[in-house]
């Protein structure tokens, strides 16, 4: 499966376009790690513990694209866009969305 954030891959040729297709993320923030950022940030440097639970949700954001892709026959998607976003009370969610066209190259 080709996942790209632009719309067409060089030496591919788009056969079929199946849609607008996405992925979400949702994952709740742990007071430790809220605890455990707050010190970092006081101190300086990079809060490692968010910077984790990022990544997993991007990652699981792609998968379920992914997945998505697949379910409609398609062998790529072309124009991903990754959306951040705080959700819940207090901001305490974080919400990861990836969203793209499915497509089918030749």
């Amino acid at each position: 499966m080709l996942l790209s954030t632009t719309n067409s891959i060089e030496g591919h040729t788009i056969k079929q376009y199946h849609g607008v297709i996405s992925g979400e993320a949702i994952i709740g923030a742990n007071l430790f790690k809220d605890i455990f950022a707050s010190i970092t940030d006081l101190v300086g440097g990079r809060s490692g513990s968010y910077e984790r639970v990022l990544r997993e949700a991007k990652q699981n954001a792609m998968q379920e694209l992914e997945y998505n892709a697949r379910a409609l026959g398609a062998n790529a998607v072309v124009g991903i866009d990754l959306d951040y976003e705080t959700i819940g009370q207090s901001s305490s969610m974080l919400m990861v969305t990836a969203s793209g066209t499915a497509v089918t190259f030749e």
